[in-house]
């Protein structure tokens, strides 16, 4: 039996599930300030992961599109191609940014080292593996991901079970910046839709009809949503002692112990890794036309250096929100022309 949707739930997890969704950041951002309204959006964002998910999929089926150039050409045209040419450009240019920036919080939260070191770190390790191929990297991740998941599963049943599901921040905000529950949900999809598009439209060879569209959509979306809800109400628990953490999840992690904590470090850190390299691998295949070229390389990884240093948190909560108004612009015209 073909198994092709396991494969395409997985990639469509491995994508989303990066580093500010594993941390915890993004699920505050989006969802925990508003309290128990927040699993509302949790539910609304599982909907929308779930059926778009597998639209956009089916469309990419049925239009026998493979690889984003045939995307862009196909469905906007020369004129508003070139525009969401440049729009995903930023946007892998920034996701890269925002990965490293994380790697320095984790440095400067888990180690005590200078939060300059973990930034540097990172960028030396993405720039030697620019230089090389990527193989073994779906290999990595097919590792990565079930880590994941068994590791945000676990501390989740820990947390609520032993604190009674008793949460500290139940009322929540009602307004925001970014509007309520609702808009929040919307934005949140629309902030991961750039990537998803970008990784969907290479996955015409594992589509082999419109039942593998679906079921890889719609599963995608639900692990997608419980992993969601269920970092959100562990978060809830501890809101008060987390919401304004780089990394809430590794101080929600002392509740289970410090070996966890260590090892929660480690596994995000490489997501963070992973998420960097499919950033920055899509950003210099898109700039230059010789992918090993050392300087052009060496000269993106430095120049992303003034822009993490911003902070992880403070380019989460700033970017994350400019690029869903982008992504949800985007997808709608995907489904619209």
């Amino acid at each position: 039996m073909n198994k092709h949707w396991i494969k395409i739930a997985s990639i469509y997890v491995g994508t989303v599930i990066g580093a500010g969704f594993a941390s915890g950041r993004e699920i505050i951002e989006f969802f925990g300030v508003y309290g128990i309204k927040g699993i509302w959006g949790i539910v609304i964002a599982g909907l929308l992961f779930s059926l778009v998910g597998s639209l956009l999929l089916i469309k990419i089926y049925n239009k026998k599109i493979n690889g984003f150039d045939e995307l862009v050409l196909n469905i906007f045209g020369k004129r508003f191609g070139f525009v969401l040419d440049t729009i995903m450009i930023f946007s892998l240019y920034t996701g890269f940014s925002v990965m490293v920036a994380g790697s320095g919080a984790i440095f400067k939260q888990e180690l005590n080292l200078s939060f300059n070191i973990g930034v540097i770190f990172m960028i030396i390790c993405a720039f030697l593996v620019f230089l090389f191929s990527l193989e073994g990297l779906s290999f990595i991740n097919s590792i990565l991901v079930p880590l994941l998941i068994i590791g945000i599963i676990f501390i989740t049943l820990y947390v609520n079970i032993n604190g009674g599901y008793n949460f500290s921040n139940v009322e929540g905000a009602n307004i925001t910046k970014k509007g309520n529950f609702i808009t929040s949900s919307l934005l949140y999809f629309g902030s991961n839709s750039l990537i998803i598009i970008i990784v969907f439209s290479s996955l015409l060879p594992l589509i082999d009809s419109k039942k593998t569209a679906v079921i890889g959509g719609i599963l995608g979306g639900i692990i997608l949503f419980v992993l969601g809800l269920s970092i959100l109400t562990s978060i809830l628990v501890y809101y008060n002692e987390v919401f304004i953490l780089d990394i809430p999840m590794l101080k929600v992690c002392d509740y289970v112990g410090k070996h966890y904590r260590k090892t929660y470090a480690i596994i995000l850190w490489i997501a963070m890794f992973t998420t960097a390299l499919a950033n920055g691998f899509g950003f210099i295949n898109r700039i230059s036309k010789d992918k090993n070229n050392i300087f052009s390389t060496a000269l993106f990884c430095i120049s992303t250096i003034p822009l993490a240093k911003i902070g992880f948190s403070n380019l989460v909560g700033v970017l994350y929100p400019i690029s869903g108004l982008i992504g949800i612009m985007v997808m709608i015209g995907i489904f619209i022309l």
